[in-house]
């Protein structure tokens, strides 16, 4: 896809990468894509990242299973990311589209998460006042870790922390400025969390 392209799309992308901290890493990630319900996006694996387009619901429902998977196993993960949405050349998950909006992935197991996010909020001239409101918006939430270069920390239960970067994501948008760019970094059952959320 040409990046020169991007505009109007109603398509939801996250291209990730999974990195479980074991030899094993193979078994965790094909063992997280093969648990989770994938039916209702788009998606495709390479040698170096995987990515998965449709509805915007879709896609972060099945990110989050994605991640829980694997976190299931107990391996500490981490996990980066991009969203984005308002590129026409996502052509390739027009038929997911048409998907009915019911969930497809409802574990609701609790895992405490580590992760930092960024807001692009492209071409909207006040786009540091779209990401202040939203830095506030998790505050409320009770997810906001704590404030850094380049990026926020948030924290919490998966499930938390989901919702809110969807949240985010949605508000982040308007009818005047439809493109926008979340990039998310997310660490699970890191030692240095000592059970937090356990």
């Amino acid at each position: 896809m040409d990046q020169l392209q991007c505009g109007m799309s109603p398509i939801t992308g996250f291209r990730f990468t999974l990195n479980p901290m074991t030899d094993g890493f193979v078994d965790v990630i094909t063992g997280a894509l093969k648990e989770t319900d994938t039916s209702a996006v788009w998606m495709h694996t390479d040698d170096v990242s995987t990515v998965i387009r449709g509805k915007q619901a879709h896609v972060f429902n099945v990110a989050k299973a994605i991640t829980l998977h694997a976190a299931k196993t107990g391996v500490h993960v981490a996990l980066n990311g991009t969203f984005s949405a308002g590129c026409p050349g996502d052509s390739a998950g027009d038929a997911f589209l048409d998907k009915p909006d019911e969930l497809l992935n409802r574990d609701e197991t609790r895992q405490y998460v580590s992760s930092q996010f960024a807001l692009y909020p492209m071409n909207n001239p006040d786009y540091m006042s779209v990401i202040y409101r939203e830095v506030d918006r998790a505050k409320e939430r009770g997810v906001f870790n704590e404030s850094m270069h380049y990026a926020s920390g948030i924290h919490g239960d998966i499930h938390d922390v989901f919702d809110f970067y969807e949240e985010a994501f949605t508000n982040a948008r308007s009818d005047e400025h439809r493109h926008l760019v979340m990039t998310v970094s997310m660490s699970v059952n890191s030692p240095s969390h000592g059970g937090a959320g356990r």
